[in-house]
């Protein structure tokens, strides 16, 4: 859908900036609500998710019932079950007995449902926002020219690719993961390649590439900063970490507490799938089977500095344990190393109305507010330092639309868990 003529005068109760998987859960799950008027604006022309990570056989980490509203509204016509139904394919998943859609699958299931929705407006980006303190309306300014006005805002603007401090502004044509497939011909043409980052992308990109290592004669290393390759942490009482109960509990800790188990958590929601771990042993096992292969994989290496010069990169590395420095000089350069938050800069008029943390980030209240108000301004995923591992949850989104739609509405409309865990948290 591409943006429509907004009537100037429209104020809607919320505009939603950014159309990921959150804010389109909350458009699934906001459309059937007569009482509630809300717009999606989202700058590119269709929705897209993590496109250059679309290997084969890549799946979610998450079953099929994260989708974007099951977990809040098991009868929206918006289920990935309803989805499979349309496209003729609810049997053959049956049979398949695998809860886990195929992340291709699940990319092509949120572009279903957006296509679906009247109040998602594509090729808009937005550009300001203001607050008008007459009305009491936030105007959000797009580039194409239209203004909306509405009495809240949900931000889902993502977290952009995160390039590490020794490789900003470095030359030659490195990637981040997010544009791997893209450009992964152009890189398997290179004598060598050096993967750096840790959890599932990158685990996911050596598989892939060490699979054809002997087609195309490349050098391969993997090289982390974690002291082992570790795995997603994936036991039933760890996953009871993402309930209300657990977000209660994290959010009422002291803030120097939260940020230090943000940092301790990370094997929570950023670990390799285990049965992956697995399958790339056995690769290396059964290459090695014709001899030593070309690869390394480093542990507790981090990058510390970087140059490049005659299409070589230089990396520089200290092993951490060690206490030891090394360098590696590699053609190829991937850096599978996540996503960082960054606020927008179209907030800056309004900033002085969003509340922050000693560090700067947003400190989001337990009902997902961010402004001085406690209920003007929502924000979507991007409070790990706040909500801990129930920030990023795909099952968790349908949870957080819920609380928010009922701090919109003033009245609970989807049921609102309170208690789902059978341990405590707390004393």
């Amino acid at each position: 859908m591409t943006a429509r003529p907004e009537n100037p005068t429209t104020t809607h109760d919320f505009v939603g900036i950014g159309l990921g998987p959150f804010n389109l859960g909350l458009a699934c799950l906001t459309e059937p609500i007569a009482e509630l008027d809300g717009v999606f604006l989202e700058s590119k022309p269709d929705f897209e998710w993590h496109a250059g990570m679309f290997l084969e056989g890549a799946h979610l980490q998450t079953p099929f019932m994260s989708d974007l509203v099951t977990l809040a509204d098991p009868t929206s016509p918006y289920s990935f079950l309803n989805y499979l139904k349309e496209k003729g394919r609810l049997y053959s998943f049956y049979i398949r007995e695998n809860f886990y859609p195929l992340r291709v699958e699940y990319d092509d299931y949120c572009r279903w449902a957006a296509n679906k929705l009247s109040s998602v407006r594509f090729n808009t980006t937005v550009t300001e926002v203001t607050y008008e303190e007459a009305d009491a309306v936030y105007v959000v300014a797009t580039a194409t020219g239209a203004t909306y006005r509405a009495r809240h805002l949900v931000l889902g603007t993502g977290t952009p690719p995160h390039i590490p401090e020794a490789c900003r502004d470095l030359g030659g044509d490195f990637l981040h993961n997010s544009r791997y497939l893209q450009h992964k011909a152009e890189l398997q043409k290179k004598e060598s390649i050096t993967l750096v980052g840790s959890g599932q992308s990158a685990a996911e990109i050596y598989h892939d590439l060490l699979s054809e290592i002997d087609v195309h004669g490349y050098r391969l290393n993997w090289v982390t900063r974690s002291p082992r390759f570790f795995p997603l942490e994936y036991t039933k009482l760890t996953l009871e970490m993402t309930s209300p109960e657990y977000a209660d509990y994290y959010r009422e800790l002291p803030e120097d507490t939260r940020y230090r188990l943000t940092a301790e958590q990370k094997g929570l929601f950023k670990g390799i799938d285990g049965d992956l771990i697995n399958e790339i042993f056995d690769l290396l096992y059964q290459k090695n089977l014709g001899g030593p292969v070309p690869t390394r994989l480093l542990t507790n290496s981090s990058l510390n500095g970087a140059r490049y010069e005659n299409g070589t990169y230089t990396l520089s590395f200290r092993q951490e344990e060690q206490g030891k420095d090394f360098t590696l000089d590699s053609q190829g350069l991937v850096l599978a190393t996540g996503y960082r938050y960054s606020e927008p800069e179209f907030l800056k008029p309004v900033r002085d109305r969003l509340v922050h943390d000693s560090r700067g980030n947003f400190d989001v209240a337990r009902n997902y507010a961010v402004d001085i108000t406690g209920r003007g301004v929502f924000l979507q995923n991007a409070g790990v330092h706040t909500h801990s591992i129930t920030s990023p949850d795909l099952g968790m989104g349908p949870y957080r639309n819920a609380y928010i739609i009922r701090e919109l509405l003033g009245t609970e409309y989807y049921p609102v868990e309170k208690t789902i865990a059978f341990q405590e948290f707390s004393v």
